[in-house]
């Protein structure tokens, strides 16, 4: 926060970071360029029309969304039901309410918020891995590992760092780190890190290994 008390940007200046597996879809960091902590805020912007901007997803624990279209057009799909959404539209999406959007045309900028009701805010731990992933693709592994280690630092409770430590790890040929760190996932969630490891091409190498196997086998 600036010393005036506030800041003014436009979403085109904050830093962005192309997303892993998902060519021409990029997130734009909000809440940590602004250190907020009383919400989740962030945006997400498709170069071409027909990425996925919202991920299909539910949120099960009373988390509330609200996403707004700020550029271009997206269309979202709400209990199997589509809305055209062009710039301007507001989206409230209740818990439990299935949801995901694709960008109608390109340049399409989604911004979510959100937050569950009563509770004291905790970020996401994807954003440290986004981030990640982000310098990662730049070459800059080093400062990939400082995001994910910073992102167990503030998140220990969380799966997500742990896996995608696991998965930088295996990418830069460390078996053994990256198989304790999978572990320190799966022990978090078992379910989900072996839903996703054992279809993710990061651990390939790792397949026949009897830790991995263990790993995801919980």
């Amino acid at each position: 926060m600036s010393e005036t008390g506030y800041e003014v940007l436009h979403v085109d200046e904050l830093e962005s970071f192309p997303l892993p597996n998902q060519d021409g879809l990029t997130w734009r960091p909000i809440r940590r360029r602004f250190d907020i902590r009383g919400f989740g805020v962030n945006a997400y912007t498709a170069d071409q029309a027909g990425l996925r901007v919202v991920e299909e997803h539910r949120e099960g624990s009373g988390h509330q969304e609200l996403y707004i279209v700020i550029a271009g057009r997206a269309t979202f799909t709400l209990d199997g039901e589509e809305r055209d959404a062009p710039a301007g539209t507001l989206v409230f999406v209740k818990p439990g309410t299935l949801r995901s959007a694709f960008a109608a045309e390109p340049g399409t900028t989604v911004l979510g918020v959100g937050a569950k009701p009563g509770e004291v805010f905790q970020p996401s731990a994807w954003e440290w891995s986004f981030a990640a992933f982000g310098y990662l693709a730049r070459g800059d592994a080093e400062r990939a590992r400082a995001e994910l280690e910073a992102g167990i630092a503030e998140r220990p409770d969380a799966w997500q760092g742990y896996y995608n430590y696991a998965c930088l790890e295996a990418r830069a040929g460390d078996k053994d780190a990256a198989l304790t760190q999978l572990e320190r996932a799966a022990e978090i969630d078992p379910g989900e890190v072996a839903r996703i490891a054992l279809g993710d091409e990061d651990f390939a190498p790792l397949r026949e290994d009897p830790r991995f196997l263990e790993a995801v086998s919980r």
